[in-house]
């Protein structure tokens, strides 16, 4: 018999006990429910809980499981049957509002599932709500005008992370099972940094359900926030259409350890020129331990240098800010959005479309150049973030760590995006350049703060990099 406690159980474990009747989707869901409530209050990782559309939802699954088994036919049941996830703020998912972390927009609910939504629930799984997200998901950390900050579980004190950061507290604190993230400049493997999670960023075009309308660069992607590689395994399974996965699946393939890889390490930053950034100690003792369970599983480790394009920093932020330039806000609903959302929609509705086109085309040949620096290696190993895990309000000098959510952000706009660079300067040219990275939880520090590795993969090496989580996990 398996754990009675559903939290207990790792993703793949709770799914292997609903499909065999062992738990009831109604008692997980009820089970997990009732962690939020008790949770969410310190650690406002969720925005909205819909308890009684997942209790539903759950009703349904269960009548599911009762008619295929009677008929002999519960080899249909969908990958994730029963299975409780939550999307973050930026995703529809049918009438409940979406609220892209603004005060500026009215918050009506949707119409009905975004593809994200539409997928995993497509697959059996029940939404248990919608996370805290920074405003249209545009920093490092997930803090707002509308709710109470997502907070790191390790330390209350300190931010989830962002954009996904309230998936990835849900995760670590065990709202959730796993989650789904979507990172467009490094917003699935910032959180699950910050919170001792994997987090993978596939490639693009692997996940077709992670576009992202309006984005002209074709930055965002979704992917998995788990506890373990084969979790994060699990759910990319459900995300990937079966012809377009590796032969079996990724979650069958995950323990296969891949062949002696050459590794480069790099600390190398597109961002370095422009914000000079230092790395903290306890990035460092990530890095080495990080090299240390690599080579002891049989990799070559060795230093890369990497040139990045000094053109780098202006062109990805012209990219970056377009879509919220043309964002739907009523003229007397601007003074709402925070100061760097202001300011950066104010930059881009004053820049031409000849200018955009120029940044765009740069990242073009900026991916080219990068990804034939990097192709000398299997994979390319950084910290994941320089620093450890930020204070709440940190960024945007509010200070508001006690407050519910701040009344005012005192903070300069350019200021905060220096130290949101500072802070993750190795992620947002993963996704110019397309290729899969992820970030693996290796090391903690005195003070019980999580620090992770990222690796990059080269295009297609999503179970590569899922592989090397997995043994990491085993050789810890």
């Amino acid at each position: 018999m398996v754990d009675p406690s559903p939290q207990a159980l790792t993703a793949v474990a709770l799914r292997d006990a609903l499909a065999a009747g062992e738990l009831s989707a109604r008692d997980t869901t009820g089970h997990f429910l009732s962690v939020i409530e008790a949770r969410n209050r310190h650690l406002g990782a969720f925005i909205t809980v819909t308890a009684e559309q997942a209790m539903a939802d759950a009703k349904a699954a269960d009548n599911l499981h009762s008619k295929l088994r009677r008929e002999g036919r519960l080899s249909e049941l969908p990958l994730l049957h029963g299975v409780p996830l939550a999307f973050k703020d930026l995703t529809d998912v049918a009438g409940v509002p979406t609220t892209h972390g603004s005060a500026a927009l009215e918050h009506k609910p949707a119409p009905e599932d975004g593809a994200l939504a539409a997928t995993l629930k497509g697959q059996g799984a029940i939404s248990l709500g919608k996370t805290q997200v920074p405003e249209f998901g545009l920093t490092a950390y997930s803090e707002n005008r509308i709710a109470p900050p997502s907070r790191n579980p390790h330390s209350l004190s300190r931010s989830s992370g962002g954009s996904s950061g309230g998936s990835a507290a849900a995760v670590a604190a065990g709202m959730v099972p796993f989650a789904p993230g979507t990172d467009g400049g490094g917003s699935i493997r910032i959180p699950a940094g910050a919170c001792g999670l994997v987090g993978l960023k596939p490639g693009r075009g692997v996940v077709p359900s992670g576009a992202s309308a309006g984005d002209a660069a074709k930055l965002v992607v979704a992917g998995p926030l788990a506890r373990t590689a084969a979790d994060a395994a699990l759910l990319m399974d459900a995300l990937v259409p079966r012809e377009q996965a590796p032969d079996g699946g990724y979650l069958a393939n995950v323990d296969h350890a891949p062949m002696p890889l050459k590794v480069g390490v790099s600390l190398d930053s597109p961002w370095a020129g422009v914000f000079p950034f230092e790395v903290e100690q306890e990035a460092l003792d990530a890095l080495s331990r990080g090299i240390k369970l690599l080579e002891e599983a049989g990799h070559r480790v060795a230093e890369a240098e990497v040139r990045y394009d000094n053109r780098y920093p202006e062109a990805f932020t012209a990219a970056w800010t377009a879509g919220v330039g043309s964002a739907r806000i009523a003229p007397q609903r601007e003074a709402l959005l925070t100061p760097l959302t202001r300011t950066f929609r104010r930059r881009a509705q004053q820049r031409s479309a000849l200018k955009v086109n120029e940044a765009l085309g740069f990242l073009r040949h900026f991916e080219h150049d990068t990804i034939a620096q990097y192709a000398e290696w299997d994979v390319v190993l950084m910290p994941t973030l320089a620093q450890t895990p930020r204070p709440i309000g940190w960024f945007t000098g509010g200070g508001h760590s006690s407050e519910p959510w701040p009344s005012e952000w005192t903070g300069d706009a350019d200021d905060d995006y220096r130290r949101q660079c500072e802070y993750a300067p190795w992620s947002s040219m993963v996704n110019v350049c397309g290729l899969p990275a992820i970030s693996i939880p290796v090391f903690l520090t005195e003070s019980g703060l999580p620090m992770g590795i990222q690796l990059i993969g080269k295009m297609g090496s999503e179970l590569q990099l899922l592989q090397l989580a997995a043994i990491l996990e085993a050789f810890q």
